[in-house]
């Protein structure tokens, strides 16, 4: 039984429960799934304060998929109607011509009660959702769009490294990318406490399995360090504090810092973080974890741009 919390869902016990993603179309080479991988079908929604987003800006740009699939970046303020295009002339989108991302949700289900989520995947034509499916999108966008990737694109997914890949993140996710969120919506000193020993433990076990390796796994960057870094990179600037992920800051771990350091200066990670965005979705629009909406001014993102080591 879940019951609704800061427009998320948490269980009665207090525990943090993510909402399953509602639109599961696959893009693929030959279309097959019902949805072809051709360059200006689609455009790519996403939240720059949104660290799920966040994982498909890096993989479109590392692969050079920017002229195949355009791009629209919501305000990282919702209001009531949820993500929403003011950024943009007129307050719409100039491809999707819509004020809402929302309304592209109910033009795919008309019955949609659900969250509207980023990032989204949107058939320019019809104006609907092909996939919210936010693990499966990047994984599609290595896999599926190869024939549009540019010449040197890194291979963020090799068949031959799938298997300790998928068992890197598994953990990830569940501990770190999800453990935030769970420590920072928690409704309960209980389930609070327990994602935040399972978030340190697994930053933990990260920080000595970095300590003798530049990567994840392999000696390349992959989808792992991908998915990683989006947490990384937003964990001083408003999971340690919002989200009370307070036993260390990110740059009090060596190894995780540094790491992170080096993704960061790493063209397709760093250009693509915008911490003003960051820090004011998160600090404006949960209201019941900050409700004046003050949004602090620190930390000082300069240390990010600080030589590495570890090269």
């Amino acid at each position: 039984m879940t019951t609704a919390q800061f427009g998320k869902e948490t269980s009665t016990r207090g525990e943090f429960v993510r909402q399953p993603n509602r639109f599961t179309g696959r893009i693929t080479a030959d279309g097959s799934s019902g949805w072809k991988a051709e360059p200006g079908r689609y455009r790519l929604v996403v939240s720059l304060a949104c660290p799920w987003a966040h994982r498909s800006i890096i993989v479109r740009r590392l692969l050079g998929l920017e002229d195949a699939i355009s791009f629209a970046v919501v305000d990282p303020i919702r209001d009531e109607k949820g993500w929403r295009f003011t950024l943009d002339p007129d307050d719409r989108d100039p491809v999707l011509k819509i004020r809402y991302l929302s309304e592209a949700y109910l033009a795919t289900d008309a019955g949609y009660a659900g969250r509207v989520t980023v990032p989204a995947i949107v058939d320019i034509e019809t104006g609907q959702v092909v996939t919210n499916d936010y693990p499966r999108i990047t994984l599609d966008l290595s896999a599926e769009w190869r024939a549009f990737h540019k010449l040197d694109a890194p291979e963020l997914y090799p068949e031959r490294l799938r298997a300790r890949i998928d068992e890197v993140v598994e953990p990830i996710f569940r501990n770190v990318n999800n453990g935030v969120y769970r420590c920072g919506f928690a409704t309960s000193q209980e389930a609070y406490e327990k994602a935040f020993r399972d978030l340190f433990a697994e930053l933990d076990r990260l920080e000595e399995r970095l300590a003798d390796q530049r990567y994840l796994v392999g000696d390349t960057i992959t989808e792992a360090d991908v998915r990683l870094f989006t947490t990384l990179v937003r964990f001083d600037a408003v999971y340690h504090g919002h989200f009370k992920c307070n036993r260390n800051k990110l740059t009090e771990l060596p190894n995780l810092w540094g790491y992170a350091r080096d993704l960061y200066q790493t063209p397709g990670f760093g250009d693509t973080v915008d911490f003003d965005h960051i820090k004011r979705h998160y600090y404006v629009t949960h209201h019941q974890i900050n409700p004046t909406g003050i949004v602090p001014l620190g930390p000082d993102p300069a240390g990010w741009d600080a030589p590495h080591g570890r090269g």
